[in-house]
């Protein structure tokens, strides 16, 4: 099942609500942006993120689950999308765990 466009959109406004996010379409799902650095999926109508020390430590009872056929465990977000202020802390966090994106020829 793909995501659908609200969805999408629902998330990305509440992921843009903590700061510098964006997605990219990747084969009707879409790779999640924190200031330039990918630190998830939202595949399936679900938002999925990396699970960094730091997100680990603040979202230590997070579900784990797998975006797409092939691809590592993620933290499964959704009961978090309303809190606002968990969710800033928790991608304010991943920015500092992840490294700089590589830069393209």
């Amino acid at each position: 099942m793909a995501t659908t466009k609200e969805f999408h959109d629902y998330v990305l406004g509440q992921l843009q609500k903590t700061g510098d996010a964006t997605t990219r379409k990747m084969m009707g799902e879409y790779c999640v942006y924190y200031s330039g650095k990918l630190v998830g999926n939202i595949c399936d109508n679900t938002l999925f993120l990396k699970p960094t020390e730091s997100a680990l430590r603040l979202l230590p009872d997070a579900e784990r689950g797998y975006p797409y056929e092939g691809s590592k465990s993620l933290m499964v977000i959704m009961d978090e999308l309303e809190n606002i202020e968990l969710l800033s802390n928790v991608l304010h966090a991943m920015y500092e765990d992840l490294p700089q994106p590589q830069k393209r020829n």
